[in-house]
């Protein structure tokens, strides 16, 4: 009987701070908030299947050349993005992972002498990261974007804007997904 009455007050107490803690929202303790469904043509979904059923959910590094642009520093310069892709199944956080480079176009020679790795490696510092949890547009929870944080300095989480989701959309279905499917297809791939 003893044990009864003094457990009382310490429950008391622990609801009450809970309340006062939870800002008198008690509907904030619930459960997590619904991600919104994804889009069977989403590109991400699409890769991710592709990935977990042709490849076994995992995919060490793929090394692949993009797209070219003219550098606006220097408008006579045209530079090439080159990718690295990683992808893990098993991740909790982060399973697929896009870094990006950014080197001077190499000449016709460069692109015979050197492999898409090698091109990459050229390029020393990443331009841009990507990191991917979750199938759905890029900038939902659990995706970060990365770039740096001063010319030539160390990448730095930034908010992923219009501009970068469409970035990151373009290289997933432009460049990423057509050379994994010639690749599971049989054909030499990158």
């Amino acid at each position: 009987m003893r044990t009864k009455s003094r457990a009382l007050p310490i429950v008391a107490g622990a609801l009450l701070a809970l309340f006062v803690f939870a800002g008198g929202n008690v509907t904030r303790l619930g459960a997590k908030e619904k991600i919104p469904a994804v889009s069977p043509d989403d590109p991400t979904l699409r890769l991710y299947n592709l990935l977990d059923s042709k490849f076994g959910g995992k995919l060490d590094t793929l090394y692949l050349l993009a797209d070219t642009f003219t550098d606006p520093k220097n408008p006579q310069q045209v530079e090439q993005r080159v990718l690295r892709v990683e992808y893990n199944k098993n991740s909790a956080f982060g399973k697929f992972r896009i870094y990006v480079r950014t080197v001077d176009m190499p000449s016709p020679e460069q692109f015979k002498a050197y492999s898409p790795k090698e091109i990459y490696d050229f390029g020393e510092t990443d331009s841009e990261k990507f990191t991917k949890t979750d199938p759905g547009s890029f900038g939902r929870p659990g995706d970060v974007y990365s770039q740096p944080t001063m010319p030539g300095g160390p990448l730095g989480t930034v908010p992923a804007t219009e501009e970068v989701r469409a970035r990151y959309d373009r290289y997933v279905t432009q460049y990423i997904l057509p050379a994994l499917e010639k690749k599971e297809g049989g054909g030499t791939g990158p």
